[in-house]
């Protein structure tokens, strides 16, 4: 308990620490591949979106069912998560593009080395040019 004054970390606080944390985790595991993050979100909407589909497509081909009169906001769901999974391949896309430009412009290394290792004399050899 706390004898004088008041504490000030309360749970707006604790929010903001939290975001804070998964920015770093982000920033550090996908600044040099953010397609990897955001091509697995890609792979899950279109994914997600396109099973919709082909179930709604067989709904209605297969058992004569209305789409829109039993399953119309299923319908929705399925256009929604296929185009966001569109635009997550974008995103994942813009990101590496910018990442790649930012390094390069910086003449930074993207990825750091931390051992080189060698086999023998045919991997010190120099490749012939034609």
């Amino acid at each position: 308990m706390r004898e004088k004054g008041r504490s000030h970390y309360g749970l707006s606080r604790t929010v903001r620490v939290l975001l804070d944390l998964i920015s770093i985790k982000f920033l550090l595991g996908y600044s040099t591949r953010p397609l990897h993050f955001f091509g697995r979100l890609s792979l899950l909407g279109v994914g997600a979106g396109s099973a919709i589909g082909i179930f709604l497509l067989y709904e209605k081909v297969f058992l004569h069912r209305g789409i829109m009169v039993e399953h119309g906001p299923l319908l929705f769901v399925a256009m929604l998560l296929f185009l966001a999974g569109i635009q997550f391949l974008s995103v994942g896309l813009i990101g590496e593009m910018l990442s790649h430009t930012y390094y390069e412009s910086q003449k930074k290394p993207i990825y750091a080395l931390r051992e080189i290792k060698r086999r023998g004399p045919e991997a010190i050899a120099k490749p012939e040019l034609r």
